[in-house]
């Protein structure tokens, strides 16, 4: 950092920024130690205007080896489109082998999605920030009312953080609306995933993600056969505590 971090007074006073702004200031605080993930969904908004701002913005990108195939091709396209090297983080073999030659492919119907998401996505995602100062996301606090709805501009990441490596987490969209997402992603003629056009909004793994109908929250259509208000993977477990 180049100057003192004061998160609690930073997410107040960019509260009512614009993602640019947020961007702005990760990158003059962190600038190449400042990472965005990037899901292969509406996040693609988070990437183009990162790029604008630093063509040599770092992304990174979990493969869970579950993803819709759409998703992977859409992946490289965005790498293609914006001449970035993604980082792919893929899970750890010693930890899928064993989990899935004892619990099979489709154990989450069956225990829910945690220990799964916890293999293939947590785990590889804590490899990856233990390496970094500083991370931004694609989240929004409309994408869902029980988890998201109080997220900030920024934060201490409790999840990943530890006392002697503190972790800090922009999130330029958090006030964002799908709305204004997807005008974004059309008057700019941006890549989208094509799952998009098929009713899919929130896209995660293959087996675990559905369209939605109309009227009914994006989320809905994430592991659908579980509690309603929950919808999270572990990505951003700080969520939960709020």
């Amino acid at each position: 950092m180049t100057t003192a971090f004061d998160v609690d007074s930073l997410a107040a006073a960019y509260a009512d920024r614009s993602p640019q702004d947020i961007l702005k200031l990760a990158f003059e605080h962190f600038g190449d130690d400042l990472w965005l993930s990037f899901s292969g969904a509406e996040d693609v908004v988070l990437v183009d205007m990162a790029w604008k701002l630093n063509k040599n913005v770092k992304v990174f990108s979990l493969d869970t080896g579950r993803l819709h195939s759409e998703t992977y091709r859409f992946i490289e396209q965005v790498r293609e489109h914006y001449k970035l090297p993604i980082e792919i983080m893929s899970p750890d073999a010693q930890r899928l082998e064993p989990f899935v030659r004892e619990k099979g492919l489709f154990s989450f119907y069956r225990d829910g999605h945690g220990e799964c998401c916890g293999v293939r996505k947590i785990e590889p995602l804590r490899r990856k920030l233990s390496t970094v100062r500083a991370w931004a996301t694609g989240q929004r606090r409309d994408q869902s009312p029980g988890t998201r709805s109080q997220v900030a501009a920024l934060e201490l990441d409790t999840a990943f953080s530890s006392p002697e490596r503190p972790l800090y987490k922009f999130n330029p969209l958090a006030q964002m609306s799908s709305e204004e997402v997807w005008g974004y992603i059309r008057m700019l003629e941006i890549p989208y995933n094509p799952l998009h056009e098929r009713g899919y909004i929130s896209i995660g793994c293959e087996p675990c993600t559905r369209p939605v109908l109309p009227n009914q929250h994006e989320r809905e259509g994430r592991w659908w056969w579980e509690e309603a208000t929950h919808k999270e993977c572990g990505l951003h477990a700080g969520n939960l505590k709020k």
